[in-house]
């Protein structure tokens, strides 16, 4: 075999190789893609108006609004505060929340309160989403049943 046509083989195979490469990496973004939407679901959709809930029933900082939320869904979603914070942020500057320092057993932290407007959005909220939230209940039960349901064995 001569230098020439052994090049142009390993040549091709790197193509080869690098295409196969090209594709994987596509399907592990798509896989990375639809777990993150199925995460958005709760972190864009169901957080915020959670958030308004959990400080509707006690004013406290972001990571016991994150253990609370774990605590409420036996442990099955517990938001990170990193989500937590920047959201908190977001309705602070709406006005829906109101976050004051204090000094707790010597250690500074802000507890968020929800304002008379934070009240009212929550009430709007939860009537808006209400009838979206039972939609959504609905469909995962069909889908559920149709998967686990019926055993086909």
């Amino acid at each position: 075999m001569s230098k020439f046509s052994l090049e142009k083989d390993t040549k091709e195979e790197e193509k080869r190789l690098y295409k196969e490469y090209k594709k994987k990496l596509a399907e592990l973004r798509k896989v990375k893609k639809e777990k993150e939407a199925v995460g958005q679901v709760f972190t864009k959709g169901l957080l915020p108006i959670y958030v308004l809930y959990i400080l509707s029933l006690d004013a406290t900082n972001g990571n016991d609004i994150s253990h609370k939320i774990g605590e409420r869904t036996g442990g099955r979603w517990i938001p990170s505060t990193g989500g937590i914070y920047p959201l908190l942020k977001k309705l602070e500057k709406g006005k829906l929340i109101e976050g004051k320092w204090i000094d707790s057993k010597n250690k500074m932290q802000k507890i968020y309160t929800l304002t008379d407007l934070g009240v009212g959005e929550l009430k709007s909220r939860k009537r808006l989403l209400k009838s979206k939230i039972e939609e959504s209940l609905e469909v995962f039960n069909i889908v559920y049943e149709d998967l686990y349901g019926v055993s086909e064995d």
